[in-house]
This record gives structure tokens, sequence and C-alpha cells, in this order.
């Protein structure tokens, strides 16, 4: 007996790094025996701050496969792209239509999203502004009662569950029982799966690792690139020459050890550091080493996905996406007395 249903999903907007992994995709994994799960490719997400789509088709495909050498299973979860599933889009409008301005220009992930844009709010296109809508609306239509997020998601939670309550409000029982001919609540609210998952810091010590900063190592990366980039990390900003010692507490090289070098290893890799027996060169060489050991059977793994199949599993889930989307929207579409033209 499966927990609930999930949605969850991820933008297509270049090649995946080990943030995504250890932050999400093991998560994902794990998850996919418990509950219910519906994982998309965001694809109009995407579209709000990435409008270069030269390279979606290559971004989707290698983005799947990574899904799938991860260890999502097409027979527990389905895997679909949103644009397949236009029921998304359908819901979205109808959602921002009740969705108040203000809802929007508070979340803290809009303002956060303008500051990394470098615009200001003149320049913010209304794709960008309705971005928690259309995510709302990606929850919603496939009535998922959890959501795996990590703390920094939360108000964009919390804002798909005022949705989720203002459309019952209008559409449904909450707060209007006594009016007539009024439908049963068709939205959950949501709630929070927080994930208790490694948080790996980008090489260049920022809060996380991302694309946008260039400061992440690609789950497709070879040894040779692997090790360039672990070269590239900050160490400890108090050890200045080779015979200082050094605060691995403090080191994001020392972070990192500690998700992919064995518990053995840590203990004694701190007090050398500590006792100035390992220089931050040797230590990072000794990482490369671990995140390539740790990486190769992942790498075996995604070499034997090819395309079509990818397709046929996409194409699979995008059937079985829309057959609970389309479910959805005629219980919306009753509730709002909305009518399509055959029905009047």
């Amino acid at each position: 007996m499966k927990k609930g249903r999930i949605l969850s999903g991820m933008r297509p907007t270049g090649k995946l790094h080990l943030g995504h992994l250890i932050g999400a995709l093991d998560n994902w994994v794990k998850l996919q025996d418990e509950y219910e799960c519906f994982y998309e490719v965001a694809i109009w997400h995407a579209l709000t701050d990435h409008l270069d789509t030269k390279n979606f088709q290559e971004d989707i495909y290698d983005m799947v496969r990574d899904w799938l050498a991860a260890g999502l299973d097409p027979k527990k979860s389905v895997m679909f792209i949103q644009s397949d599933v236009p029921e998304h889009a359908e819901l979205h409008l109808l959602l921002s239509m009740l969705t108040p301005v203000p809802w929007l220009e508070r979340c803290t992930t809009f303002k956060e999203k303008i500051k990394d844009m470098h615009i200001g709010k003149g320049d913010v296109s209304y794709g960008l502004l309705g971005y928690p809508v259309l995510q709302a609306a990606d929850i919603l239509i496939y009535k998922a009662n959890v959501v795996p997020v990590g703390e920094d998601q939360l108000p964009h939670l919390e804002l798909t569950r005022e949705i989720a309550r203002r459309f019952n409000y209008y559409y449904g029982r909450v707060g209007l029982h006594d009016r007539v001919g009024l439908h049963d609540n068709i939205f959950p609210e949501p709630r929070a799966l927080l994930t208790s998952t490694a948080k790996l810091l980008g090489l260049d010590g920022r809060t996380k690792m991302s694309k946008s900063y260039d400061n992440y190592i690609s789950l497709g990366d070879s040894a040779k690139e692997i090790q360039s980039k672990v070269q590239t990390m900050f160490t400890d900003p108090k050890r200045i020459k080779l015979k200082d010692s050094g605060h691995p507490e403090s080191c994001n090289v020392y972070s990192y050890h500690k998700v992919f070098s064995s518990n053995e290893i840590c203990p004694t890799l701190m007090g050398d550091c500590r006792q100035a027996r390992i220089g931050c060169t040797e230590c990072k060489k000794n990482l490369a080493k671990y995140i390539e050991k740790f990486l190769a059977p992942f790498q075996e793994r995604q070499r034997k996905w090819k395309k079509d199949s990818i397709k046929v599993i996409l194409d699979e889930g995008a059937r079985k996406a829309r057959a609970v989307a389309q479910a959805t929207m005629e219980e919306v579409r009753k509730a709002m007395k909305i009518k399509k033209g055959d029905d009047l």
C-alpha cells in the first residue's frame, strides 16, 4: 500500500551535477518504493529564465538518462515531459485567475531570482512572476498530497497550499458548505516531505552547486575534468602555509570528503589536516579520486540508456500522466461550471 502520491521535477537547462544526485535523485529513488511518484521534465519552467531553446531536446534526454542511471524505474515511477500534458497549462491559466499578484511578489524565491538575473521589476516577464502558479498546477493536477522539498522551497509549497485552499473555497465545500450544488473539495493541500540529504556547497563555497555559477561537477565529467575542477575548490581560509594547522570543519574540501570518502578515512584526514601532515593540494587530489570512484558505476549505467529507449519511457509516462490530468480537469471544469462545447 503506497503512502500517497508525489509530484516533483527538474528543469532541462543543462547537464545535471553532483548536487542534483546527492540532493534530489538519491531521495527520489528511495521514495518510488513508498509512494506513487510522478517526475516531470519541467520544460515550461525552464522557459521562465532560459529563452534559448536550441539545446532543449538534448538536455531533456541527458537529464532523463541521468534519472534512470540514478535508479529511477519506469515500472515504479511515471516520468514525462511537462509539455506533453497540456492540461498543466489549462489548470495554470485557471489558477492564475484566482491568485492575487501580491502573493507572487512577496515570494522569496521570486526576489532572489530577480537579483540573480540582475534585472529590474520592469523587465520581469509574466511567466517568471507566475512561476509558482504553474508549479501549483503541476502539483495539484495530480492531487499530490506529498512534495519532497528542502527548507528553502517551503515558501513555494505554502503558496501551492494557499492556492488549493482558495480554489476549494470558491468551488468546493470549504467555507461555502451551506450553498447548494457545490462539489466536494477537488484539491488536497499537499504537505512537505523535508529531505534529509547531504547538501553540497558549490566548488567556490557558495551555498549551492549551480550551473548558473559554473561551480559544479557534472555527472558525466571525465576523470581529467573532475581533477581540474576539484583543484579550483576553496579551502581553509586560515591555512596560508603548508606547515600551518588546518581547520577541516571550515573547509569545503573536507565537507566533500565527508560525502564521498569512506567513514574510516575522514577521521584520519581530519587529524592529518589539523597537524599539517597533509597539504591542500594533496587533499584535493585524493578527493578527486574518491569522486571518480563514486561516479564510475553511475557513468557505466549512463552509457546503457539510449535515446530510443528513453523516448519510449517518456511517451508511456506522458500517456499515464495525461490520463490522471484529464480526469482532474474534468472535475475542475464541472466545479467551475465550465463546459466543453459538446457538453452544452
